[in-house]
């Protein structure tokens, strides 16, 4: 039973059925979850800004520019002004959070100085906002066939493209995205 497990360190993927604007055609990784609710980051929505942009509001300069270019992701819709970074477990942070073995959360400033003077994690997205459940909320979502879940994987989050993760996150399950329907039922 779902209750009774955590699905931290999995990917929600929006069924066809979910008409909420925050998460239609989604993937979002799970962050944290426990019987308190859970947290998590839309991977595959960029927002308006890049990362010069995000820079640039903290006063902290880089002279690369596809890095500079990046764009940054629009995480979900709860407190949006608020950064993190998703990476691969390199370096050591003021504010970490392991998310499991391979994936950190960061919140602190030193990772964005790091990053930009080219010192930052080798795998790395930046997300303005988080998702959230509270308790009981994301079971009974699932129970509702709001989301499929697959564990996540260091690949799709870091190198598929933001727009192919829908579709590759399904895969991964070996689901067809472009053929799930927009109802669906319980036996």
């Amino acid at each position: 039973m779902i209750a009774t497990s955590t699905l931290t360190g999995h990917l929600l993927i929006a069924m066809p059925g979910l008409r909420d604007p925050d998460f239609e055609h989604t993937v979002t990784l799970i962050c944290q979850h426990s019987e308190d609710g859970a947290l998590g980051l839309v991977v595959n929505r960029p927002s308006d800004y890049h990362l010069q942009d995000l820079l640039q509001q903290m006063d902290i300069s880089t002279d690369d520019d596809p890095l500079a270019q990046q764009a940054v992701l629009a995480g979900g819709p709860l407190q949006r002004e608020r950064g993190f970074v998703l990476h691969n477990p390199d370096g050591h942070w003021a504010s970490s959070y392991a998310i499991d073995e391979r994936l950190m959360l960061t919140t602190s400033r030193d990772i964005l100085e790091a990053i930009a003077a080219g010192h930052g994690p080798q795998q790395m997205l930046i997300a303005l906002g988080y998702a959230g459940w509270e308790p009981g909320q994301l079971e009974r979502e699932l129970r509702d066939n709001a989301w499929l879940t697959v564990a996540a994987d260091n690949e799709l989050l870091f190198e598929v493209p933001l727009e192919q993760r829908w579709i590759a996150a399904a895969a991964r399950m070996g689901v067809d995205a472009q053929r799930l329907t927009h109802y669906a039922g319980n036996a």
